[in-house]
């Protein structure tokens, strides 16, 4: 105990212990702070469910220091993913963030390969949009009240059986996935707004003007796998190429044969 109560050799303790963390500890936090490394920065703003592309995203040097693990580093694995969160430029990137997949309830828009298109028509009614019991990959017929102001209730043959890709309520979530989920779970389940249809260009032209005139009614007619579903879609699709028949390459053809033979005509008599 004497020997603490020196104070020669506490002062000295003082010195050693004080040019130890000056000349051995700090150097080693400062080069820890001042590591650099690579990461993904965000290069312009990426909603969610969008796909990323090389010029959203740039790779930049920055310090080590206090990084979350999952930061990216390298750009080829965020490009072609899909945001799963809002990004602003000047973001870097973590793994939470992207996803292999669009979000679920964004799902059906990138399955679209020309062909369809999706339209959305509003639910002016509880009873309009089946008592909010519609749900995506139903089969369904629009009834059109006073179709085209003509006294009548129909089903117009070119609507006869639409499939349903989604549900969405007035707060812009879909039925059944995201946040509508944890609505239901605190018995706060909004009620549909709009149902989303996926038709061709000649079906979507007619669902725009019902819509215009507010009078369209949703019946449902089948809900099960997605092979009985195809029946009727195909079905639907047969209707369609007789109320609006294509010309096959075979037509058009001959129809350039015939708009050159006139042309060639007088060469050719010309050269006899």
């Amino acid at each position: 105990m004497s020997f603490f109560k020196n104070r020669t050799v506490i002062g000295v303790i003082c010195i050693v212990l004080s040019l130890l963390i000056c000349f051995a500890i700090t150097p080693l936090f400062n080069q820890s702070i001042s590591r650099k490394t690579e990461i993904v920065r965000v290069t312009k703003p990426i909603k969610i469910g969008e796909t990323i592309t090389k010029d959203m995203v740039q790779t930049v040097e920055v310090g080590g220091y206090n990084l979350p693990e999952d930061v990216v580093r390298h750009t080829d694995t965020v490009i072609g993913k899909f945001a799963s969160a809002d990004l602003a430029p000047g973001d870097y990137i973590i793994a939470s963030k992207i996803a292999d997949a669009p979000a679920a309830e964004n799902t059906y828009l990138y399955n679209l390969t020309g062909e369809k298109q999706a339209i959305s028509v509003s639910v002016k009614s509880f009873a309009a949009g089946l008592s909010g019991k519609l749900i995506s990959g139903d089969i369904v017929s629009i009834v059109a009240p006073d179709y085209k102001k003509q006294g009548m209730t129909v089903i117009p043959p070119e609507l006869q059986y639409v499939e349903v890709i989604a549900v969405t309520a007035g707060s812009g979530y879909d039925a059944n996935t995201g946040k509508q989920k944890e609505a239901e779970a605190e018995d706060e389940k909004e009620l549909p707004a709009t149902v989303t249809l996926l038709v061709t260009p000649e079906q979507s032209k007619i669902l725009a003007e019902l819509e215009a005139d507010g009078t369209l009614h949703v019946s449902l007619v089948y809900r099960g796998s997605k092979e009985n579903a195809a029946k009727f879609t195909e079905a639907q699709d047969s209707v369609l190429s007789q109320l609006y028949p294509e010309e096959t390459e075979s037509q058009e053809s001959e129809d350039q044969s015939q708009l050159e033979s006139p042309a060639n005509a007088p060469a050719e008599s010309g050269a006899e």
